[in-house]
C-alpha cells in the first residue's frame, strides 16, 4: 500500500516541576534551599529518512508525545531532561498546520532535521526563589507544558522528469523500458495507485531520476478520481513527458487527451502548466499502416512542443526521446522547486494564548477563559504572596484587567480562573 498523505498529533513532553525543599544538616534545623530545577521535556524532531519512500508507517499510528522531564530533587540536584522523539519521514514531505494548510517545513533534503516542538523547560526549584526578605521560600516553579500540534504530512515526489498521461498510456511500460523500476504493467480499470521511480541512463552515461505519475481522469484538478493526490507529485519535477497513447488503444482521441490533461496542469497550478514537456506518442506499433495521427500531433504542437512517436513496449524510438530530455535537463536553468515556510509554531501559539475572554455571570461574579491564563494558572503557585504578584501582573500586561474592569468590575468582587477564585482588591 501507498500512503502519500497523512495527519498527525504531536505533542512535545512537559517540563518536570522544580523541588521544595530544605538541607536538613546536623545541628542545623533549619537550613536553606535546596530544591533542584525539573528537566526539561523531550523535543519533537523531524528527520528525513532514504529509506523510506512513502507514509505507510503512520496509517495507524498517529499519535506521537515526548517523554516529560523529570522532577527535580533535594540537595540541588536537577531532574533528567526526557530524551527527543525523532520521528522519520521520506525525502520530499511537505509539513503543513492542519488547520490552515500552511506549511511549515519542507523536508526535501537527505538526512534533514527539524525541531517541530521545544519540549517544555523545567521549573525552578526553591534554591532560586530565596532573597534577603525571604530565606526560606516554601515554593517551587512548575514546569512548562510542552506545545501540541495538529500537522499534515505530503508527499511531494522528488524526480527530474515525470510520465504524465490518462491511465493505460503506457507510462509504466516506458518506465519499465529504460529503467530499473519494476511496475505493474496492463490494462487496469482504475490505473497505477502510486508513483513508481527509476533512474534514467543514456548511452553518453548521463543519468536522471523519472517518476511514472498516477493517470490523471478529466476534472482531477477538483479531486475527480484522486486527483489532488496524483497531481502534488509532479510539482517537484522539471520535465514532464506527456505519453498519449497514439494508437487510440482505448477509443480515446490522442488529440482530445494531450489537451484535457495539459487543461488539467494548467487548472491545478499555472506553474504546472509552464513546466518544460515534450509528447511521447505511444504505441505506434500497433498503428494501422497510413494512419497519419503522428502527422496531426506534430502540427497542432510542434514547434514549441517536440513530438516523438515511440513505442514502450517494441522499444522503438526511446534513444531520441530520452537523448533530447536529458539536453533538455543540460541546457535549462531550473529553478529548485521548495515550499516556503508559511507557519511559525511560536508565534501562532503564543497568539492563541494570548486569547481570552471574560464572562459576567452577576453583578459581582466574573468568569476569565482563555489557553494563556489557564496555563498561567497551571504553572503559579497562588498559595504565595509572589505567585499573587505575579497573576496579578500577568492579568494586567495582559489587558485582562481592563477587560474586567469594562463589563463592570469593582472593589470586593469575585473574579474566577479556571478552578481558582479571586477577591478583586484596587
Amino acid at each position: 500500500m501507498f500512503i502519500d498523505k497523512t495527519k498527525i498529533y504531536v505533542k512535545a513532553g512537559d517540563g518536570g516541576n522544580g523541588s521544595s525543599s530544605f538541607r536538613k544538616e546536623k545541628y542545623v534545623p533549619t537550613g536553606g534551599p535546596d530544591g533542584g530545577d525539573g528537566g526539561n521535556g523531550g523535543d519533537i524532531i523531524l528527520k528525513t529518512d532514504t529509506g523510506m519512500n512513502n507514509l505507510i508507517a503512520y496509517k495507524h499510528q498517529k499519535h506521537f508525545r515526548a517523554e516529560n522531564g523529570g522532577k527535580g530533587l533535594k540537595k540541588n540536584c536537577h531532574g533528567k531532561s526526557a530524551d527527543d522523539l525523532i520521528i522519520k519521514v521520506p525525502v520530499g514531505t511537505v509539513v503543513k498546520e492542519a488547520e490552515s494548510g500552511q506549511v511549515i517545513i519542507d523536508m526535501n533534503k537527505e538526512n534533514q532535521e527539524f525541531v517541530l516542538l521545544k519540549g517544555g523547560k523545567g521549573g525552578l526549584g526553591n534554591q532560586h526563589f530565596a532573597t534577603s526578605r525571604q530565606q526560606a521560600p516554601r515554593y517551587a516553579e512548575n514546569g512548562k507544558e510542552g506545545k501540541e500540534l495538529l500537522v499534515i504530512f505530503e508527499l511531494k515526489t522528488i524526480a527530474d522528469v515525470g510520465l504524465v498521461g490518462f491511465p493505460n498510456a503506457g507510462k509504466s511500460t516506458l518506465l519499465s523500458a529504460v529503467t530499473n523500476a519494476n511496475p505493474k504493467i496492463g490494462s487496469y480499470q482504475f490505473t497505477t495507485l502510486s508513483p513508481n521511480m527509476g533512474v534514467v541512463k543514456i548511452k553518453s552515461g548521463k543519468t536522471f531520476l523519472m517518476a511514472d505519475i498516477p493517470g490523471l481522469i478529466e476534472d482531477a484538478h477538483k479531486g475527480a478520481g484522486l486527483g489532488f493526490e496524483f497531481l502534488r507529485h509532479i510539482e517537484r519535477t522539471k520535465v514532464l513527458i506527456h505519453v498519449v497513447d497514439a494508437a487510440g488503444t482505448e477509443g480515446r482521441n490522442p488529440l482530445v487527451d494531450i489537451e484535457k490533461i495539459n487543461n488539467e496542469l494548467h487548472s491545478y497550478s499555472e506553474k504546472l502548466a509552464k513546466k518544460p514537456q515534450v509528447i511521447a506518442a505511444n504505441k505506434i506499433d500497433v498503428l494501422p499502416e497510413g494512419d497519419d495521427i503522428i502527422e496531426k500531433i506534430k502540427s497542432e504542437f510542434e514547434p514549441n512542443v517536440r513530438v516523438f512517436p515511440i513505442s514502450g513496449f517494441a522499444h522503438k524510438g526511446l534513444d531520441e526521446l530520452f537523448n533530447y530530455v536529458a539536453t533538455m535537463l543540460d541546457n535549462n536553468e531550473f529553478e529548485n522547486v521548495e515550499f516556503k515556510q508559511e507557519y511559525f509554531i511560536s508565534e501562532n501559539t503564543d497568539e492563541k494564548y494570548n486569547e481570552f475572554t471574560v464572562t459576567k455571570y452577576s453583578d459581582d461574579y466574573y468568569v476569565v477563559e482563555g489557553r494563556g491564563v489557564e496555563k498561567m494558572i497551571g504553572y503559579t503557585n497562588i498559595e504565595t504572596e509572589k505567585g499573587l504578584d505575579f497573576v496579578q501582573k500577568f492579568m494586567k500586561e495582559h489587558k485582562i484587567i481592563d477587560e474586567l474592569k469594562r463589563k463592570g468590575l469593582k472593589e470586593g468582587d469575585t473574579v474566577r480562573i479556571y478552578d481558582i477564585e479571586f477577591e478583586y482588591m484596587e
